[in-house]
């Protein structure tokens, strides 16, 4: 039997917890399963799922190696997984061993999901889903999206490979929760990353592994909207 059950769709935030596990996955004797949830018809506002997210977004979990434990919203998805099932702190830290380095990891996990993926989700629906062109709205959200990627060069122009952890860091959680927002960037009319030389290097190197392929094509549903499938 999967230990996860994972409601998702091709969205950023399906995608975070989808690499995750597909690292899990590979890093550990580790099974899951996937239930796409189609969006684009509004599945996820159905009952059946209400019952498992009352907020009718996904991504969601179902725990069963812990009494079909649910946990929805995709930071707390991600330090519960990493708490529970990375035995090795692979791809995060013990708050109680390395204090510090958890503490950098939650910093930008917030970062991401109180900044980018909120300014970037804003910025994709005025570029792509807004009835009319509101030019205030879509200057806004740029400028802000690209003060945000600026904020992630300074942190990698700090001689880092990665946003959390001692010297260069190391790939964890903190890293995962905000990739899949840059691989959509160009969704967002960013696709150039020359003017964050660091971010660009980074993508470069993580969007490389093999978890992040695999994942792209975890919860896609036949007739999903294609401004999902990203």
């Amino acid at each position: 039997m999967s230990t996860i059950t994972l409601y998702t769709a091709p969205t950023p935030n399906g995608f975070k917890v989808a690499v995750f596990l597909e690292e899990l996955k590979n890093a550990y004797d580790f099974r899951y399963d996937v239930r796409p949830v189609n969006v684009a018809k509004g599945e996820q506002k159905d009952p059946w799922f209400i019952a498992i997210n009352p907020n009718g977004r996904i991504p969601a979990i179902v725990d069963h190696h812990r009494n079909n434990f649910v946990v929805f919203e995709t930071a707390a998805i991600l330090i519960y997984l990493q708490q529970h099932y990375d035995t090795e702190n692979r791809f995060g830290w013990d708050p109680k061993e390395n204090p510090d380095e958890y503490s950098e990891m939650l910093q930008w996990i917030f970062f991401a999901h109180g900044g980018v993926g909120p300014m970037q989700g804003q910025l994709n629906h005025f570029r792509n889903a807004a009835s009319e062109e509101v030019p205030y709205a879509l200057t806004r959200y740029t400028n802000e999206v690209k003060r945000l990627y600026a904020v992630l060069d300074i942190r990698l122009s700090q001689d880092r490979d990665y946003l959390a952890g001692p010297g260069r860091g190391t790939y964890s959680i903190a890293d995962m929760n905000v990739l899949p927002w840059l691989r959509i960037r160009a969704h967002s009319g960013l696709e150039n990353l020359d003017e964050w030389p660091n971010v660009k290097r980074w993508c470069e190197n993580t969007l490389s592994r093999d978890a992040w392929e695999v994942a792209g094509n975890v919860g896609r549903a036949r007739d999903t909207a294609s401004m999902y499938l990203v």
